[in-house]
């Protein structure tokens, strides 16, 4: 898993820096720029683009094709950290151990910033090196499951429970868009950049689901034990800001079986695949456990 992780990442990097170079610093909009490349190029675990990259490989595809795609779901992701960090949602002054957007460039900018990366990230989409109606469905894909019926609806979802009693069906229907819808676009773009059918898209949604509800369920089991030192981030978000989760709904020990549970179904589902996806399988298993 090290080496094709560190090869994928190396891919990824480069190809981010390249799509958002470094502006003048006489240009009147290279604050907002500075502030795109801020968050994007600041580090994280590249989880979905890595993902996009792997699917590819999976499906038989050239890893090369899906770059574009993979950098397009990590730009619609930290478009959405910015505002989910801003004073009008979460109000968080630390990521992935740096101050936040709007922290360092002003609230304008980071809202800006955010908007500027979601746009770019169909730029990066569109650009890719494949036929056209597979860059169209990529852009679909991801249209769709970074909107109103994937993330945002779950970001609206977990802004509509703040303070409220929250039941388990509401928690999982929140996560499954807040965190798996984006999870399932880059690994359903992965396919599409290798010309896969039907039935693989449908089996790299359903791991990309399993393991989306693990991470979610594990970030909040380690925004009670972790730390911010080793997190990036603040930890006790949850509670400062009267959300339910899955352990004070369930408990600490129930909550990472729960993990254990969808990390399982989502290995499972890569049996449905031609060739072994021992990388995917291995990516689970660490997300289960992680620390930070």
């Amino acid at each position: 898993m090290k080496k094709n992780e560190a090869r994928y990442l190396e891919l990824i990097e480069k190809a981010l820096v390249e799509m958002l170079p470094e502006p003048s610093p006489l240009s009147p909009d290279a604050k907002v720029k500075s502030a795109m490349r801020y968050s994007l190029l600041c580090g994280g675990k590249r989880v979905r683009p890595m993902l996009t990259l792997a699917f590819c490989e999976l499906c038989g595809g050239r890893v090369q094709d899906a770059i574009p795609f993979a950098c397009a779901v990590e730009m619609v992701h930290t478009y959405s950290l910015i505002h989910d960090d801003l004073p009008c949602m979460d109000n968080d002054d630390l990521r992935r151990g740096k101050p936040t957007n709007h922290k360092v460039y002003g609230e304008a900018a980071a809202l800006l910033a955010g908007d500027g990366l979601l746009t770019k990230a169909f730029e990066a989409a569109l650009s890719a090196s494949l036929p056209s109606d597979a860059t169209a469905k990529a852009a679909l894909i991801l249209s769709s499951l970074a909107g109103d019926e994937g993330m945002v609806g779950g970001q609206c979802i977990d802004l509509e429970t703040e303070g409220k009693e929250t039941d388990l069906s509401v928690l999982q229907a929140m996560d499954s868009k807040k965190t798996g819808a984006l999870i399932s676009a880059a690994c359903q773009m992965g396919c599409v950049a290798a010309g896969a059918d039907e039935e693989q898209l449908q089996a790299a949604d359903e791991y990309a689901q399993n393991i989306g509800m693990a991470f979610q369920i594990r970030d909040d089991v380690l925004d009670v034990l972790g730390t911010s030192e080793k997190l990036g981030k603040n930890v006790g978000v949850d509670e400062k800001n009267q959300k339910r989760n899955y352990v004070s709904l369930l408990g600490i020990e129930e909550s990472q079986r729960l993990v254990e549970r969808y990390t399982d179904q989502a290995v499972k589902a890569l049996g449905r695949f031609s060739r072994e996806g021992e990388f995917l399988t291995d990516f689970a298993r660490s997300l289960a456990v992680r620390e930070r």
